[in-house]
């Protein structure tokens, strides 16, 4: 999977990140078997953060690209995981999003779409997976959105 996936990300102008360190005391991911758990991913892109509150600052187009790097940054962490071969990336199995939104703010999944499409349409069927996406009245740093994710290796 990882020429087709990386050559479907570069046919959309997308680029993987490298994968990002850990901020605190915890683990970037972590693998059980043929599982791998990321860490929650911070909405981030070539400019740095990509920070703001959804229903104030920023509309749901804008949250749905920042969760779209988020996907990015949660590949990156899987091929990390892989030591590099992410043609062993089985399937998406569950996300979980959080959106930084106003109390009145009702569309966290089309925020967190941003991240659901992107792997459907780089993974195909193995894109499609099982979701939540809650608000949060605030993320670490100020952040849009913050997205873990849970994947099966082949």
């Amino acid at each position: 999977m990882s020429a087709d996936a990386e050559a479907k990300l570069a046919e959309l102008g997308l680029k993987l990140p490298e994968a990002v360190a850990p901020a605190a005391n915890y683990v970037p991911y972590v693998m059980s078997g043929n599982i791998v758990y990321v860490s929650g991913q911070i909405s981030q892109d070539a400019s740095g953060l990509i920070k703001g509150k959804l229903g104030a600052e920023l509309d749901v187009a804008a949250g749905a690209e920042a969760a779209q790097t988020c996907a990015l940054f949660l590949l990156a962490q899987v091929k990390a995981a892989c030591g590099g071969d992410l043609s062993r990336l089985k399937r998406v199995l569950k996300l979980t999003g959080f959106v930084n939104s106003t109390a009145d703010f009702t569309d966290q999944p089309k925020v967190i779409n941003g991240a659901s499409d992107l792997f459907v349409e780089v993974l195909g069927e193995a894109g499609r997976h099982a979701r939540s996406a809650v608000s949060a009245g605030s993320l670490p740093l100020g952040v849009a959105v913050e997205i873990e994710g849970i994947f099966e290796l082949q």
